[in-house]
């Protein structure tokens, strides 16, 4: 797809990265993985990333046809639902795994009566590839951080959200619920290393190890040679006691709580109280 392009926009705060992926002759676009801005502090919303966005969208003349989600992200709020208020017949699709998703965190914020299927507008399949306007996209399942994760193949690129990151830094962590380092390891080393190695891999966020500048772009067969925790000939056994090991280490991300509990609903908020006012919920637990 000689025609196609892709703008970037990086959150500094989540280390986050958007996509928007468009056809610059027919103006065909979507967007992959949309930030809302959350302060934890104040619990407060403001939307800088998605009219960032919305913006280029706008500046472009480009026709929105999807917000796809790459999982249900666990760093940061999704920015989904708000780019509707200005694209009101855009589309946001996830993996069909995503009931999974609900049904546990569901359960684990007790909040099971309050999610509805119609909070997605489209499930995606792993065998049935979805058109924007001239724009292909293929999803695999790339599930191990979470059950529910996707890669979205578009041209010669691969989206591969928290999945597959940067060669220096690796791949995602496993230790969530539903979390299985096997089952990653399966995704990356079975399907995503299947692609062809000058395909070009856009990872979900970069941490920028060392204080290194941002890097988002890389392809398969650099993270086949060089890829820190898993490359082409690295053993399931390797990886997964790596893998394990290493997420036994790793702190809960700092907007987990908010996070999932508006992204297992596509980013709709909790409904008002009798007060007018939402809250999100805050599970305690205490450490032995």
């Amino acid at each position: 797809m000689d025609n196609l392009k892709i703008e970037t926009f990086f959150d500094e705060l989540t280390y986050t990265l958007t996509y928007v992926v468009y056809d610059k002759e027919t103006k065909d676009a979507v967007i992959i993985d949309p930030v809302l801005d959350y302060d934890q502090a104040s619990s407060s919303i403001s939307f800088e990333s998605v009219e960032k966005v919305t913006n280029f969208i706008k500046d472009a003349g480009l026709k929105l046809h999807y917000v796809l989600e790459t999982h249900a992200h666990a760093d940061h709020l999704t920015g989904a639902l708000k780019l509707k208020d200005f694209f009101p017949n855009v589309k946001v699709a996830i993996n069909e795994n995503i009931k999974i998703v609900q049904d546990v965190f569901g359960k684990h914020f007790n909040m099971l009566e309050e999610l509805k299927l119609e909070d997605f507008d489209e499930f995606l399949h792993e065998d049935k590839p979805i058109h924007a306007g001239s724009i292909e996209i293929s999803t695999i399942f790339t599930p191990g951080h979470t059950p529910a994760c996707s890669s979205f193949v578009i041209g010669n690129n691969v989206f591969t959200g928290d999945a597959l990151f940067m060669p220096d830094y690796g791949t995602g962590r496993c230790d969530f619920p539903g979390g299985d380092a096997n089952a990653l390891y399966d995704s990356v080393k079975n399907k995503l290393y299947a692609l062809p190695d000058d395909t070009n891999v856009y990872t979900g966020h970069d941490y920028q190890p060392g204080g290194r500048e941002l890097k988002y772009k890389s392809t398969i067969g650099e993270n086949k040679k060089s890829n820190i925790h898993l490359k082409e000939d690295t053993t399931r056994e390797e990886y997964v006691n790596f893998r394990t090991s290493r997420d036994k280490t790793l702190s809960a991300p700092k907007l987990l709580l908010p996070s999932i509990q508006v992204n297992i609903r596509g980013g709709h908020m909790p409904r008002p109280q009798a007060n007018g006012v939402r809250y999100l919920k805050m599970p305690l637990s205490f450490k032995e």
